[in-house]
Order: C-alpha cells, then sequence, then structure tokens
C-alpha cells in the first residue's frame, strides 16, 4: 500500500470541505461535526484496502461519516439535547436583518424536516450526489431518495410560504432590482 498511500491521503484531504458541511448538515454542532469528519477520516484511512478503485470516494467516505452519526446518535439517545445551551443561547436575540431572518427561516423549516428527507436533499441538493450515488450512500432505493428529496422541498416551500419553486433563490428586492420578479 506504500504506492497509494500518497494519492489516497490527497483524495482524503480534498474530500474535507465537503465532509465538514455534511456533518455539520447532520450535527448541527461544529466541534461534533469536526470530530465526526476526524473519526471518518481515520475509520477511512484504516480500511482503505476495503475501497474500490474507479468507484466514488467521496460518496464512499460520506456513508462511512453516514454510519458513524447515526451510531453515535444510538449512544446519546439518553442525553439532554441542550447541555451545553447553545439553543437556549439562539433564542436569546433576533437578528435584525431581512436575509438573516429568511436564513433563520430556512434553516429552522429544514431542521424541521423529518431526518431521512433532510439527509436526502442535502446529498443531493447541496452536496451535488447523483439519486444514485445518494441512494447508496443512504442504503436505500433510488426511487425512495427521489421521493424524499421530493417531498423534502415541497414541505420546505410550504414551510417558507413560497408559491413555488420560482420563489427560491435571492429576495424580492434583488429579483426586482435585476429585473427578475
Amino acid at each position: 500500500m506504500t504506492g497509494v498511500e500518497p494519492e489516497m491521503r490527497a483524495l482524503l484531504l480534498g474530500a474535507i470541505p465537503a465532509l465538514r458541511a455534511f456533518a455539520f448538515s447532520l450535527t448541527r454542532d461544529i466541534d461534533r461535526s469536526d470530530d465526526l469528519v476526524q473519526e471518518t477520516l481515520v475509520r477511512a484511512w484504516t480500511k482503505a484496502d476495503s475501497f474500490r478503485r474507479g468507484t466514488n470516494l467521496t460518496a464512499w467516505l460520506f456513508t462511512i461519516l453516514r454510519n458513524l452519526f447515526y451510531s453515535e446518535q444510538r449512544k446519546r439517545r439518553r442525553e439532554v439535547e441542550d447541555a451545553d445551551g447553545v439553543r437556549a443561547a439562539r433564542l436569546s436575540v433576533l437578528p435584525a436583518q431581512e436575509a438573516r431572518l429568511e436564513f433563520d427561516a430556512f434553516r429552522v423549516a429544514l431542521d424541521g424536516l423529518p431526518a431521512n428527507q433532510r439527509e436526502a436533499l442535502i446529498l443531493v441538493g447541496a452536496q451535488n450526489f447523483t439519486y444514485e450515488e445518494a441512494a447508496a450512500i443512504c442504503g436505500v432505493a433510488v426511487g425512495t431518495i427521489k421521493s424524499r428529496v421530493s417531498r423534502a422541498r415541497m414541505r420546505l416551500v410550504a414551510e417558507l410560504g413560497m408559491g413555488g419553486p420560482d420563489d427560491i433563490g435571492s429576495d424580492a428586492a434583488t429579483r426586482a432590482a435585476l429585473g427578475q420578479s
């Protein structure tokens, strides 16, 4: 494996930003997501011989990360959700800017999605995995992923009071200024 080590190291390092984003989308906690990414990289490095060359390394890493996350979730079921007060701190001051308010509303709506829908939406919509790759990561059929993504999008549109997919993107004032409304 000595000749493969530098190549695998470079591939693993290149995947860190995507892994961090996915881990944060699952944990909603920077420190926890960094720990999850680190554990994923360690696991991938020690199990590098089980990776099939020519397949999607990022999908393989996302599968490891996802499995670690859910294993950790099963262990944490009895823990108090807001032990460090992060959620309570978020409630103390409302942001003044409209964009921040819209982002917070989006985050709340995204957090309100069932975990399997949020996960599918993030894999396909934010991480740009194909439906097939997302299905492989989640261990479900492609049709199941398509259904979850569709339901998640419809629920977000409804939760955010949008008229449809055309409302997604820049705020109304920006679209008007660009002559797009």
